[in-house]
């Protein structure tokens, strides 16, 4: 198994924000094997503490043991370099003249620049070690421990003897008034404000010492460098001088020299190290276990009831996300609120699903097949929102059209002018779709002639005029069938036709084809008193509903409302007739509708 991952995926380990205090936890399924491992790793982390602490003369061996590594590379090319000059100059005397004061003088500063440089070397790396230890609190504390340790910390001495004699009493105290006491009381607070008083205080001695220590080592470095570079300066001037004598003899006196500079530095390096006594440990650490790892009495984990509320909350957005979608999605419209609020015309109805309807005229004639139904009382609804919705006389021209192909509006058509003729009215449908029209077969009758026919002059208007079996109900056909439905629909003797049947009619009920293929319904629309849009249920959509209220509107058409048809059972949301069957009961006034002629009640209400 990997240790090191484990420890590092359930070790935690954190800092108090306000102490000192560092608390470590693992998260394992065995207790006891848990606290064993904490224990463990705080008490490597104190022997880490302790053997991390080091001294003043340990950076000054690294330093020193740097430089004599450098120093022995240097020795080792410059005695290749001599003798390989000795062997290029074999004849050549190499004599030292001991009367020579030039070549004496050389010797002398080459000397002299050797202790130079190690004075130099020395003074640096005591700079650099006491500047290193200003910057890290903690090697300053081990700094003046340090001293303290090899008696050479005497400014500020006794004060700091004093302030640490007072810091432990207080120590003392504050760990014995804590024994007692709570960890806020009063007097804990006090104690402890009096020793952080004390440890700033002492703090402060400590840093002015070593700042003073750091200026009297720059001070030396300074003093070294310089005068090392003088020395250097007079050396090389002097080698000058003695390289004019004889240029062989003194290049070769000159190799020697550095040989024997070098070896002199090496030395004295060497010398200086074994001088160098390392402390590695300069005094205790002052860390303290307040509290040993013990086993966990209760697993803290899996917090079922933290994981189950997040469950709650995550399938609830997942939820709410997936209706949102769905929403977005799905263009369809949904309630006879939103129809309203996307298409801006109100809602005048809605058609429950006729369910056992099997062919064109148990659907186009259920007002009057079926009038106790709960889906012809929804036509007869619609009826008194037209006459109510509308002054009198100003919706005698009514167009009935929808979005797209399939909606019902046929089907809403003929309803609708049964109902119109049961409440008295003199009625009339005109099947002005003259692509598809449906009007015949739903009443039975005759497909020729129609419309078309009177517009082409091939039939009267009485002749193509069929009596429906419902009082007060007549149809005018659309067959037969023509290249120009569009154009025959926009000709002044269409308006002529729909003037002479105004006079003899109190509602005119026109069938067109849908909005949205072609352009018949725009034509008529503009012709009509009223026009109601057709949408089917679960079908129609915002775009296409949007865009044939738009198309009708920009012919100026008077669109009254909407119809919701084909409401399956239960969908509330499109209005009252989504809960038909419910219990209400219309079979006592079965009869009502069904007699050929509607009563004096019936008759005002339309009226």
């Amino acid at each position: 198994t990997n240790k090191i991952g484990f420890l590092k995926k359930n070790l935690q380990a954190s800092v108090g924000k306000k102490d000192d205090i560092l608390s470590v936890a693992i998260e394992s399924p065995y207790p006891a094997e848990a606290a064993f491992i904490v224990n463990n790793i705080v008490d490597a982390y104190i022997t880490y503490q302790s053997t991390e602490k080091r001294s003043t003369a340990a950076e000054v061996l690294k330093i020193l043991q740097k430089q004599k590594d450098k120093a022995e590379t240097e020795l080792k090319t410059k005695r290749e370099t001599m003798l390989q000059y000795q062997k290029d100059n074999p004849a050549l005397t190499f004599e030292t003249s001991q009367g020579n004061i030039i070549l004496e003088r050389l010797a002398r500063l080459s000397e002299a620049l050797t202790s130079a440089e190690l004075e130099t070397v020395e003074a640096k790396s005591v700079h650099e070690s006491i500047k290193e230890l200003v910057s890290d609190p903690a090697k300053l504390k081990q700094f003046i421990e340090a001293q303290r340790a090899q008696q050479l910390y005497i400014g500020g001495a006794s004060e700091s003897n004093r302030l640490q004699a007072q810091m432990d009493q207080l120590s003392f105290e504050i760990t014995d008034k804590r024994k007692q006491l709570t960890e806020d009381h009063p007097v804990v607070n006090t104690l402890q404000q009096k020793y952080d008083v004390l440890a700033e205080k002492l703090q402060k001695i400590d840093a002015e010492y070593a700042d003073a220590q750091l200026a009297v080592a720059q001070r030396d470095y300074l003093a070294a460098q310089e005068s090392e570079d003088q020395i250097r300066q007079y050396f090389e001037q002097q080698r000058t001088d003695a390289l004019d004598l004889n240029e062989k003899a003194v290049e070769y006196a000159v190799m020697k020299s550095d040989v024997g500079r070098t070896e002199n530095l090496l030395i004295i390096l060497d010398d200086r190290i074994k001088e160098i006594n390392v402390t590695e440990d300069t005094g205790a650490l002052n860390i303290s276990i307040l509290e040993v790892a013990s086993p966990a009495s209760s697993p803290i984990k899996p917090q079922k009831s933290r994981i189950l509320a997040m469950a709650l909350v995550i399938g609830v957005m997942l939820g709410g996300g997936l209706a949102l979608i769905r929403d977005w999605m799905d263009h369809r419209l949904r309630s006879a609120d939103e129809i309203s609020a996307v298409l801006g015309v109100p809602v005048l109805g809605t058609v429950p699903r006729i369910a056992k309807a099997k062919t064109n005229a148990d659907r186009g004639m259920l007002v009057h097949k079926r009038a106790s139904s709960p889906t012809a009382e929804a036509y007869r609804t619609i009826r008194t929102a037209i006459f109510f919705g509308v002054p009198d006389g100003k919706a005698q021209t009514m167009l009935i059209t929808s979005p797209a192909p399939g909606d019902g509006k046929s089907t809403m058509a003929s309803n609708i002018a049964i109902a119109m003729a049961q409440a008295d009215q003199r009625t009339i449908i005109i099947d002005a779709d003259l692509r598809k029209s449906v009007q015949h077969s739903i009443f039975s009758t005759s497909e020729e002639p129609g419309v078309t026919s009177v517009l082409a002059g091939r039939a009267s208007l009485a002749d193509s005029i069929v009596s429906a079996s419902v009082p007060n109900l007549d149809i005018l056909p659309a067959r037969p069938e023509v290249a120009n439905p569009s154009e025959m629909l926009n000709s002044e003797i269409f308006k002529k036709l729909i003037a002479q049947l105004s006079k003899r009619y109190d509602r005119i009920i026109i069938d067109s084809p849908p909005v949205m293929p072609v352009t018949d319904s725009r034509i008529l629309a503009a012709m009509c008193d009223v026009t109601i849009l057709v949408l089917r249920a679960e079908k129609s959509t915002r775009k296409a509903s949007q865009q044939a209220r738009d198309g009708l509107l920009s012919v100026g058409a008077n669109l009254l409302g909407a119809v919701v048809n084909d409401v399956a059972k239960g969908k509330g949301k499109y209005g009252y007739y989504s809960g038909y069957g419910g219990g209400y009961g219309y079979g006592a006034y079965g009869g009502y509708y069904g007699r050929k002629k509607a009563d004096k009640l019936n008759i005002a209400v339309s009226n």
